[in-house]
């Protein structure tokens, strides 16, 4: 399947790993590239630029193929050393990086001259164009579906990705509840070029994240997932559990007074607890809608050999099928 996207990105398959905090390691990366999608490092996982030097020699070690690398731009407690961050990837060879949070415009100059692909992640179309203004390659549009921050609008993709369509000039790819072959072939019917997953990788054998995630993903369905962080205008999507709980009581508590100090026990040194010890009531933690939708947990290779096998038979049989006047697979699914 060719696209604007696998043509830009030089991959097999228009799939795109997310960049997810304390699961995009090396290992990860270079089993999505491996299947012919493009796999992600994440950058700020690596708590030193030295510390991302060394995971992108590692991805290499793993893949001849690409993969690229996310720098997220959000308010942190502590401000990571960007430009440092930044000439660790161009070092490494790294040529696709994925941006998100706040606008990377200051960081497109040396992005742009290191001859580095841009895909920013946008929650609307306002900040889609804005990203296309600046210079970025791609989009990755969001939908209020996602898990991590959905933005403030409350945007689901049967809307804004045909919205984004209508705006944008440059290549996009849907981001929230893309989980299998359906998802990617209603991405493409609403305009995008690919679909990002985050969440359903998470639940793969080569995930390098404690047995307790992939086993809390597979028990939850679409009904767990809770929002935070509203009142900051800092809106996270994350799984329930008892350390969340905390959290949304303490916003009930403090209201609009709340403070991100309020509660920092409960979204500040999480991942670490959750992903690599596997304490799943540690507290606020991203993961999307599409959790209904996990099942099982098979190698990358499966999972993307399955997407693109039931979105082939969706196009060519299902969807084909309907305008040649054959209703006879109407209610299936490939």
């Amino acid at each position: 399947m060719k696209t604007a996207i696998t043509e830009m990105l030089g991959i097999e398959h228009p799939i795109v790993q997310g960049g997810m905090h304390y699961v995009g390691f090396a290992e990860l990366a270079a089993a999505v590239s491996n299947a012919g999608g493009l796999g992600i490092i994440t950058g700020l996982t690596q708590r030193t630029p030295e510390l991302l030097a060394k995971e992108i020699a590692r991805c290499r070690d793993m893949t001849d193929k690409p993969f690229g690398v996310n720098l997220t731009f959000l308010p942190t407690f502590t401000a990571p050393p960007y430009p440092e961050y930044i000439a660790a990837i161009k070092e490494g060879g790294v040529r696709v990086v994925e941006t998100a949070g706040r606008s990377p415009e200051q960081y497109m100059p040396a992005l742009k001259a290191a001859g580095i692909k841009v895909i920013h992640k946008c929650t609307s179309v306002r900040h889609s164009l804005k990203a296309q203004q600046i210079g970025c390659d791609a989009v990755s549009v969001d939908g209020f579906e996602c898990g991590g921050h959905p933005g403030e609008d409350d945007m689901p993709n049967m809307i804004l990705l045909p919205r984004a369509a209508d705006e944008l000039t440059i290549p996009f790819i849907a981001s929230g509840g893309m989980a299998d072959g359906r998802s990617l072939v209603a991405a493409l019917a609403l305009g995008a070029a690919g679909v990002n997953m985050g969440t359903r990788f998470i639940a793969t054998k080569e995930a390098p994240v404690h047995q307790n995630v992939k086993d809390a993903l597979l028990k939850a369905t679409e009904l767990d997932t809770r929002l935070v962080m509203r009142a900051l205008r800092n809106t996270e999507r994350v799984l329930t559990n008892k350390g969340v709980e905390r959290l949304i009581e303490i916003e009930r508590e403090k209201g609009k007074n709340l403070t991100i100090q309020d509660i920092h026990d409960e979204v500040a040194g999480v991942y670490p607890k959750v992903m690599v010890d596997g304490d799943m009531d540690a507290g606020a933690w991203s993961c999307g809608l599409v959790v209904g939708l996990i099942h099982d947990i098979p190698t990358v290779k499966e999972l993307i050999d399955r997407i693109m096998a039931e979105a082939e038979r969706l196009i060519r049989s299902r969807l084909t099928g309907f305008l040649d006047g054959d209703i006879s697979g109407a209610r299936k699914v490939a």
